[in-house]
C-alpha cells in the first residue's frame, strides 16, 4: 500500500529541451527512494503529436498533454508504479480530463485536469495550470491574465464542490507577497507582484486552497525562479511564482512542501526549479 504520494509542479520552458532533465530528475527521486508520482509540466511549447509520450512511457510513466506550438502547454505525469491496479492504462489512469477552462474561450494551452487514482489513496484531483504572465500592467496580456484569473476562479469553484481532494499545481506567475520576491523595492508596481493579481492569487485561498509551501518553517529567500540574465540564479535574485494550492482535505494529509534548485544548477536548464508536496494515505 502506498503511504505517501510525492506531487510536483515544473516549468520546464520545453520539453523538447528539457526531456532529458525531466527523466533525469525523475530517476535521481527513485534511486533516493523519493519518487515523483505524479508531475504538472508547464510549457511544453510543442504540439500534441510531438509530445514525448513513448520516452516517458519506456521510463515508467503515463502522461495526458496540451500541447500547442511555440507557446504554452501543459502535462499530467504519473508514475505507473503508484497508480491503482485498475488504473494500469492512458484510458483509466486519467479520469474526467478536462483541457482549458470550461466557457472560457481561449485558443492558449494553460489548463489540464484529471482525476487520478494512487494505490492505497482515494482519488485525487490534479490541475495542471501555466497562468498568464501579464507583461506589464498597462498591457493588454495584463487584461487578458486578470480575465483568465476570474474565469479560473469561478471554474475552480464548482471543480471543489464536485472533489474535495483538488491540488492546483504550476507556475502561476504571481509572488503572494514580499516574502517571495528576492528585492520587493525593486518591483514595485510590476507584473507578478501587483495587487490585482495578488488580490486574486487570495481569491482563490478563500475559496478553500491553501499554500503548501507555507504550511512549513522554509528557509528565508526561498525561491523557485530566477531571470537568466544578471547571473540572477547565482545572485538568488529569485522570485517564488510556481506552487502547489491544496485543498482542505489533501492539506490535512500534506507532510511536507519544497522547492528542488538541484536541476536549476545544471546545464542549459530552465529558469523555473520544481516544487513538490508530499501528501499521506
Amino acid at each position: 500500500m502506498t503511504e505517501l504520494v510525492r506531487i510536483a509542479a515544473w516549468n520546464v520552458n520545453s520539453i523538447k529541451v528539457r526531456l532529458p532533465q525531466v527523466l533525469r530528475w525523475l530517476q535521481d527521486q527513485e534511486k533516493a527512494k523519493k519518487p515523483i508520482d505524479a508531475l504538472c509540466l508547464q510549457e511544453l511549447k510543442l504540439t500534441d503529436d510531438k509530445y514525448p509520450h513513448r520516452e516517458l512511457e519506456e521510463a515508467g510513466y503515463l502522461s495526458l498533454a496540451a500541447g500547442q506550438k511555440t507557446y504554452n502547454g501543459v502535462a499530467i505525469i504519473v508514475r505507473k508504479a503508484a497508480l491503482a491496479p485498475m488504473a494500469s492504462d492512458l484510458e483509466t489512469a486519467f479520469l474526467k480530463p478536462v483541457r482549458n477552462i470550461p466557457g472560457n474561450a481561449d485558443e492558449q494551452q494553460r489548463i489540464l485536469a484529471a482525476t487520478v487514482c494512487f494505490k492505497g489513496m482515494q482519488p485525487v484531483r490534479l490541475v495542471s495550470a501555466y497562468f498568464p504572465n501579464g507583461q506589464s500592467p498597462d498591457s493588454d496580456k495584463f487584461v487578458y491574465k486578470l480575465g483568465w484569473l476570474k474565469a479560473l476562479e469561478a471554474w475552480l469553484k464548482d471543480e471543489l464542490s464536485q472533489n474535495s481532494r483538488l491540488a492546483l499545481l504550476g507556475d502561476f506567475n504571481i509572488a503572494p507577497t514580499d516574502v517571495d520576491v528576492y528585492d520587493p523595492s525593486k518591483w514595485v508596481g510590476q507584473n507578478l507582484v501587483s495587487p490585482p493579481e495578488r488580490e486574486a492569487f487570495q481569491r482563490l485561498i478563500e475559496l478553500g486552497l491553501t499554500d503548501s509551501f507555507r504550511m512549513f518553517e522554509q528557509a528565508p529567500k526561498s525561491f523557485s525562479w530566477w531571470d537568466y540574465r544578471m547571473m540572477g540564479f547565482r545572485r538568488n535574485a529569485g522570485m517564488r511564482i510556481d506552487h502547489i494550492l491544496l485543498s482542505d482535505a489533501l492539506k490535512e494529509k500534506c507532510s511536507a512542501s519544497l522547492i528542488d534548485k538541484e536541476p536549476r544548477t545544471w546545464e542549459q536548464p530552465s529558469d523555473h526549479a520544481p516544487v513538490i508536496a508530499e501528501i499521506k494515505a
